[in-house]
């Protein structure tokens, strides 16, 4: 299995709406987006190099495996 890497925003973004995420409101740098039966909501910053850490944190919010943000990775790019 691949490794994680910093992606950009844009490419994040893709992965979680393809996710049936929905955004919601953005505040500053920071973008949210929300899902029904999630019960946090997924915040991505605008940055060119979103980190890994931020990567897996909301990955573990939507209840997304690794194997899932791949594919949904794949058919972003």
């Amino acid at each position: 299995m691949p490794r994680l890497a910093p992606v950009h925003w844009k490419t994040l973004e893709c992965v979680f709406l393809r996710a049936r995420f929905s955004f919601e409101a953005q505040r500053g740098s920071h973008r949210t987006y929300r899902r029904k039966g999630t019960p946090r909501p997924v915040v991505i910053p605008t940055y060119r190099a979103v980190p890994v850490f931020v990567i897996q944190n909301n990955l573990k919010t939507a209840g997304l495996s690794r194997d899932e943000y791949f594919a949904l990775l794949e058919e972003c790019r």
